[in-house]
Order: C-alpha cells, then structure tokens, then sequence
C-alpha cells in the first residue's frame, strides 16, 4: 500500500499562483511516476501533469506553460508550482502515483481561482 497525502491547495485571485505538495509513504518503491489530476463535478478526472522516475515531464493542454511539477526522490515527494492561474482552474486536485498497473490516489486538495 501507498499513502499519498497532499498539501498546498486553497483560495486565490486569477492570475495568482499556489503550489501543491503530495508526500508518498509506505510500499514506494521502483520507478514510479507521480502526477496530479484534477475532476471537476460530473466530468471526468483529467490529467494535469506527470513526472516519471527518471524526469520527463507530461502537461494537460490547458496548464501547459503555467504549472510546473517537480519531485524529490529522497523526500518522496511530487509539486506542482501553478501559476497565471484562472477561474477554470478551480476543482479538486489528485496526487496520483503510478507503477505499472497499479494507482493510489491521495485523497485530494481544493483550489478556487477568484475572478
């Protein structure tokens, strides 16, 4: 079993910034992926960013160029620095961690961008 807990969400104005942080505890290990998800209600959860074990990144054609996720190996931990943010932007955030077929799912974090 995995344990994801995130961190960072919250109120801000449009264009403003926020950051989120997801720690990974337990069962990690191997070369795992780390990503955030968002799900806004009655749609389908989406991908936001993913970063794999050794780097490369993958963006969601609405955050590209804004967001900016990052991981620490040592620490466990996957962050998403999110700015020029919009109202659109505004739903639940899922810390995601990936190895193979299996997915744990933290237990999500609320951002509102104000207008």
């Amino acid at each position: 079993q995995v344990q994801l807990v995130e961190s960072g969400g919250g109120l801000v104005q449009a264009g403003g910034s926020l950051r989120l942080s997801c720690v990974a505890s337990g069962s990690v290990f191997g070369f795992y992926k780390l990503g955030w998800y968002r799900q806004a209600p009655e749609k389908q959860r989406e991908l936001v960013a993913t970063i794999t074990y050794g780097g490369p990144t993958t963006y969601g054609g609405s955050v590209k160029g804004r967001f900016t996720i990052s991981r620490d190996h040592d620490k466990n931990t996957v962050s998403m620095e999110m700015k020029s943010m919009k109202p659109e932007d505004t739903t639940v955030y899922y810390c995601n961690y990936n190895l193979g077929e299996i997915d744990y799912w933290g237990q999500g974090t609320q951002v509102t961008v104000s207008s």
